[in-house]
């Protein structure tokens, strides 16, 4: 079709009415980034994800509440144990556990299925978690997607102890004067736990622990106790030096135990009586607060080339002693 020899010239397209302010608008961008957490594509997000899951499933935590013990600071602690040796150790031995975590999709072997097999048994909450949350819980410990989570240990108040014990004693509730062990800065609990087995094998009624820089019932404590840390309760002090003196108006004699002694196990005279043995660790021994509100220092015989016992070896050899000299009489 002819043009009439015109030729068509196109014209630059200008702003249309109603369009203005929409620049404006598209430079006002969508708002601050996100944070990682909240972005759904994010590895923060599935974390996230995952760890109010697994809270969910735990339940409300109740920090200083019934059931929780606090820490120095009155803060609740709980212990893990990590790997499939030592959780199925742990169970096999009874010690007290709050949950079983173990990993989504995890590689069955002995060990998982007896974990398994004996937490049903006891009742112990199953909770399948993700080996993100279980990193985060073990602070990336090696757990092989097994994780037993223990509960705080319920100490005694050692005043309080000493006094119920004492009460029932004078009422003819147990037949024995009441005998305890007390801890001065020992910090393996395989030594409390092995004097946990001591104090409960001679009918002893308590353990006294210092609340700071001291060992704790924890899980290796439990294990080392063979079960006997259901039976004897561990209390305590939050000044040993102050408890010891407690204890001695109240009636009950304070022996400490040390290689230079004023007098030999065997010649003790008040083992018949109340009485509170306390231990210092192998190496320092007996500090010096401690020896100065102790009754009596007691020494035990041993080969001059030996240079000193064991704590959980000298508490046992003494319980005897006393167990011994009571049964005499």
């Amino acid at each position: 079709m002819a043009n009439n020899g015109r030729r068509s010239v196109k014209q630059k397209k200008g702003p249309s009415t109603g369009t203005g302010g929409h620049g404006r608008k598209a430079l006002e961008g969508k708002g601050p980034t996100p944070k990682a957490e909240d972005r759904t594509y994010h590895k923060a997000y599935k974390n996230k994800q995952l760890a109010e899951r697994s809270a969910a499933k735990r339940g409300p935590a109740r920090p200083g509440g019934a059931g929780a013990r606090s820490g120095p600071k009155g803060r609740a602690t709980e212990e893990l144990v990590t790997g499939r040796n030592s959780v199925v150790e742990a169970l096999r031995a009874g010690i007290p556990a709050k949950a079983l975590h173990v990993a989504i999709r995890i590689e069955m072997d002995d060990r998982v299925k007896e974990s398994l097999k004996l937490a049903a048994e006891r009742g112990i909450p199953l909770l399948e978690t993700g080996k993100p949350e279980l990193d985060r819980m073990t602070e990336d410990a090696v757990h092989q997607g097994l994780v037993l989570q223990i509960p705080p240990y319920e100490y005694e108040d050692a005043y309080d102890l000493a006094e119920e014990t004492l009460a029932k004693w004078k009422k003819g509730h147990i037949s024995n004067a009441p005998i305890f062990v007390a801890l001065d800065g020992i910090t393996d609990p395989r030594n409390l736990g092995a004097i946990i087995r001591s104090v409960s094998a001679f009918s002893g009624h308590g353990v006294i622990v210092p609340e700071r820089r001291s060992v704790g019932v924890t899980a290796s404590a439990w294990k080392t106790s063979a079960g006997a840390a259901v039976r004897v309760p561990v209390a305590r002090a939050s000044n040993l030096n102050n408890a010891l003196k407690q204890f001695k108006n109240m009636g009950i004699y304070v022996l400490g135990l040390d290689g230079d002694g004023d007098v030999s196990l065997p010649d003790l005279t008040v083992a018949t009586e109340p009485v509170c043995i306390v231990v210092g660790s192998e190496g320092k021994g007996l500090s010096r607060l401690v020896r100065e509100n102790c009754d009596q220092i007691v020494s035990i015989p041993i080969d001059s080339a030996m240079e000193s016992l064991n704590a959980s070896m000298a508490v046992g050899i003494s319980l005897y002693e006393v167990s011994r000299q009571r049964s005499a009489k």
